[in-house]
């Protein structure tokens, strides 16, 4: 047996010789040894002066720098987008170029027009902008807010242009000095205070509280009204000079014709007195009128019923043909296999009916008799 041998010594390495430092890491050891230096005798001294004075706190026990610091407004350099990048998805930037949504390379060669912007010269669709010389394209339109007018201010025009036309507010006339001997006068009660608009549309010198005490006189008649009850027709209605009216925009559809008011004494003065003579004869023009009118409607009834008849006949007629030749009259049997009602004389029963039978089968039916 071999006896084991010992292992040879381990090899300690040498220590490498650790040369001294150099003139300038001396120096800047000590140069950053004395700033640690200084910045903690400064940091000792603000917790000495701040252990002797006492800390502000608000009622609720907080520190009251905290509740300064939370309301201090942030710096300019902090909202402002100046520095930012173009590749920063802020939405505060506003973009330098916009050209909006561009169309499909394939339909860059159509053109898109917009017709809320056309107008219809009667010789082609043009826009403002093909023709800026055109004083018909850039006329301003009724009714629309022009461009150098903010909103308010259109509406306080539009405002000012009611008051003028219903003579109302700052437009309506003053009485003056000598209102009671030369000024206008209600013709009802006499009073100065009279409705401005319709002495100017009507030519009537009525006050407003009148106006609703006598409503048999001075109520308004619609243009239909004017026509059905008063049997006007349509020029002497549109005629200003001879029966005035009022123009209002029309409640049921705003893009309608304006309504047509007449006044209700105008309109049967003209009525009685001018064109019918008197209320009986008007009465009498309505009930000649309505009279017509039925008979026109029975007329056309009976053309119709006619019209039925001819076309019964000829369709007997030609039934009559296929079956066998015969010609036949109206009301002849057709036929042998269905029954065929065949009438008798018209009678007239216990109830004042006019009633035929059927020969054959005694179906009794009601006629009438024109």
């Amino acid at each position: 047996m071999e006896r084991p041998a010992t292992p040879p010594p381990k090899a300690v390495p040498r220590q490498q010789a650790i040369s001294p430092p150099t003139p300038e890491i001396t120096r800047r050891i000590e140069e950053n040894r004395l700033k640690a230096k200084a910045l903690r005798e400064r940091s000792i001294a603000a917790q000495e002066a701040a252990a002797s004075q006492p800390t502000a706190r608000t009622p609720s026990g907080f520190l009251a720098e905290d509740i300064s610091s939370a309301g201090r407004k942030r710096s300019h350099a902090a909202l402002s987008t100046a520095n930012v990048p173009e590749t920063s998805r802020d939405a505060r930037i506003t973009p330098t170029k916009d050209d909006g949504i561009q169309p499909a390379r394939k339909f860059k060669k159509y053109v898109d027009h917009d017709f809320s912007k056309m107008t219809d010269t009667k010789g082609g669709f043009l826009s403002a902008e093909d023709d800026p010389f055109n004083k018909a394209l850039h006329a301003p339109k009724e009714g629309e807010k022009p461009a150098h007018m903010t909103l308010k201010e259109w509406e306080r025009h539009q405002l000012l242009k009611g008051l003028r036309n219903r003579k109302e507010g700052l437009f309506e006339p003053g009485l003056g000095l000598g209102a009671k001997e030369k000024g206008k006068k209600c013709r009802e009660c006499g009073s100065l205070e009279i409705d401005w608009q319709w002495e100017d549309v009507f030519k009537c010198d009525i006050c407003h509280r009148c106006k609703e005490k006598y409503p048999e006189k001075y109520s308004l008649l619609t243009k239909t009204e004017a026509k059905d009850d008063y049997l006007l027709t349509d020029p002497e209605l549109k005629d200003a000079e001879l029966l005035p009216h009022l123009s209002k925009p029309n409640p049921h559809k705003s893009h309608w014709h304006d309504m047509m008011l007449f006044l209700r004494y105008q309109v049967e003065e003209y009525a009685f007195k001018t064109k019918w003579g008197s209320a009986e004869a008007l009465d009498a023009e309505f009930e000649k009128r309505e009279a017509d009118k039925k008979k026109r409607k029975e007329d056309k009834f009976k053309s119709k019923l006619q019209e039925l008849k001819k076309k019964t006949r000829t369709e007997a007629y030609r039934r009559n043909n296929r079956g066998g030749g015969k010609v036949g009259q109206f009301g002849d049997r057709i036929g042998g296999g269905k029954h065929e009602h065949e009438w008798g004389q018209t009678v007239e029963n216990a109830d004042g009916n006019s009633v035929k039978t059927c020969v054959e089968c005694g179906m009794e039916v009601e006629e009438l008799e024109f």
